[in-house]
């Protein structure tokens, strides 16, 4: 089932421009970053969850780019774009070979259930 994103056309022409550069540099980073690595996680300081999903990717010995941004406190701002993007609530954001997979409750599952084998393959 598709997200609903509200369409360019009901959004004033006065204000379009503003929400397709909003924060466009931290979303054309990531997808920068997604082009060049098969694996990549998007995460913030001091958030356990973030630190799970890395040690599930350095146990798997899988190699993978990390692009951290900011922490609690800050740059939850400039974050919310890549939330708005993605679709996804939380952090991590785990891409493999360019397709966004989740977080790290998703990625364990693909681990376990050799999937994500199968995705880097």
């Amino acid at each position: 089932m598709p997200r609903h994103i509200l369409p360019v056309d009901r959004q004033h022409p006065a204000i379009r421009e503003k929400i397709a550069g909003l924060n466009l540099d931290l979303v054309e980073t990531v997808e920068a970053s997604i082009a060049k690595n098969a694996v990549v996680v998007v995460g913030m300081a001091q958030n356990p969850v973030v630190r799970k999903a890395r040690k599930l990717l350095r146990d798997k010995g899988v190699e993978f780019a990390y692009l951290e941004y900011g922490s609690y406190m800050s740059e939850w701002r400039r974050r919310n774009a890549l939330k708005m993007w993605t679709g996804w609530p939380t952090f991590p954001m785990v891409f493999v070979k360019g397709t966004f997979i989740g977080g790290a409750a998703e990625l364990e599952a693909l681990i376990a259930s050799g999937e994500l084998d199968e995705l880097l393959g």
